[in-house]
């Protein structure tokens, strides 16, 4: 394994101290598979207290000092380093109640989760293997360290990123460990929504991420319990060749590798069963599905803690998704709303629906792409979509004898009528134009 010069001196710190140290878990896995590593972790026969000795020229933070680590500030970034350790027993199926510590490297790695995070490199790049690891990374599998049911009482959380491995790495998970999460799946409730929040991000990114919603997707409704209903949801429409569900995944790995667009993909028609309806030729009809799937998204998404600016935008997304567009004029009013950002992403959201359905519809895409060219078009004319790109402003309206909210509602309609074309964006016609409306009132 090749070892960054940072990671051979974070390492050799240690080692000059007479302590062995060893990089371990993530870092060493991803450097094998040839991988960007963003974190290191560092395993060490060193205490804490000894840790920090080592260190006295850094910033160190006692971030899990009771299980034995330490977060280093070295060389301007953070490394969390932990003493090799043995758990003591889980209550809380996410962390042990106690924890003893050893002087040997292999109770540290047989207490992990999945063999090829079982795996410790030293400064040289020499490889410690104790569960099989190296083999399991050749071979593309994803294996519990020693008895699955053990390693999922533990933490449950290994349920969902054993789910989310398989869909950042394409590999497999072992029967054994496959058969176990399923059944185990219900311990996800003493998992906190915000861990739950960030494995489902990683996994709806993951390259290989629709096969593996379709695969476990009974770990995806312990979660999202809404989905289950979409569940082989037969669309009887000449649109569709897949049932809910599977149109949803699909969606989502058909859209571009962006957090908030597959975010939206993920709940976009979650709320077409409750809407269906068909007709006497026999062809399914969702009339209204957009705005109970926002709904519905917003409600999974503050259960999970999303922050509110993310919420705000997957909403927007859904809600619009179904909206059809035939103008500039309509264009116009989509920009005023949504910004230009968010147009853009509606249609890259309408593109990874239409890839998600029966293949004539993919045409329509090749229109979305001329929308995209007309909004940025529109833009860069400098053409009036915000209130603030208006000829008159709030003073105006102060000077009209306008007051309060009204000064606010006047400015809107203005906007919607220079958007229409119904009157010119000018301060004498602006003016005109409210001065008339006053005296109608």
């Amino acid at each position: 394994m090749n070892i960054t010069d940072r990671q051979k001196r974070l390492l050799g710190r240690l080692n000059d101290c007479g302590y062995e140290a060893y990089l371990v878990g993530g870092c060493v896995r991803d450097a094998l598979l040839g991988r960007e590593c963003h974190d290191t972790d560092i395993t060490t026969n060193a205490l804490p207290e000894q840790i920090t000795a080592a260190f006295t020229d850094c910033t160190v933070v006692p971030t899990g000092i009771k299980h034995g680590t330490v977060t280093v500030i070295f060389e301007d970034e953070p490394v969390e380093i932990t003493t090799f350790r043995i758990d003591g027993s889980y209550t809380d199926f996410r962390r042990p109640d106690s924890v003893e510590f050893s002087r040997r490297l292999s109770d540290d790695l047989v207490r992990r989760d999945f063999t090829i995070n079982a795996l410790a490199a030293d400064a040289s790049g020499n490889i410690t293997d104790i569960s099989g690891g190296m083999c399991d990374l050749e071979h593309g599998i994803i294996r519990c360290v020693g008895d699955p049911e053990k390693r999922f009482n533990e933490d449950a959380l290994r349920i969902l990123r054993a789910v989310r491995f398989a869909s950042q790495l394409g590999f497999e998970i072992e029967e054994e460990t496959s058969v176990e999460l399923l059944r185990m799946r219900t311990l996800l409730a003493h998992v906190s929504e915000e861990r739950i929040r960030d494995e489902l991000d990683k996994l709806i990114c993951g390259r290989y991420c629709v096969d593996v919603l379709l695969r476990y997707r009974e770990i995806i409704a312990q979660v999202i319990p809404e989905m289950r209903q979409c569940f082989g949801f037969f669309q009887h429409s000449h649109y569709h060749r897949y049932d809910v569900y599977e149109h949803i995944v699909r969606a989502v790995g058909s859209a571009p590798n962006e957090l908030v667009l597959r975010r939206a993909m993920l709940f976009h028609d979650i709320g077409k069963p409750s809407m269906f309806t068909i007709d006497e030729r026999g062809e399914g009809h969702f009339k209204g599905h957009a705005a109970v799937s926002a709904k519905i998204a917003e409600d999974v998404m503050k259960r999970l803690k999303y922050d509110n600016s993310s919420i705000k935008e997957v909403r927007m997304i859904i809600a619009a998704h179904s909206d059809k567009i035939s103008s500039d004029k309509q264009i116009k009013r989509m920009v005023s709303k949504m910004g230009l950002e968010g147009f853009l992403m509606l249609l890259e959201a309408k593109k990874a629906d239409n890839l998600a359905k029966n293949d004539f519809v993919y045409t329509e895409n090749e229109e979305f792409d001329r929308f995209a060219e007309t909004a940025r078009r529109l833009v860069a004319e400098d053409s009036c979509l915000k209130i603030s790109q208006l000829a008159v402003n709030g003073n105006d309206m102060l000077a009209l004898g306008l007051r309060d909210r009204q000064i606010g509602d006047v400015l809107n309609i203005l906007l919607e009528m220079v958007i229409d074309g119904k009157v010119e964006n000018s301060r004498a016609e602006l003016l005109r134009t409210v001065k008339y409306m006053k005296n109608r009132i």
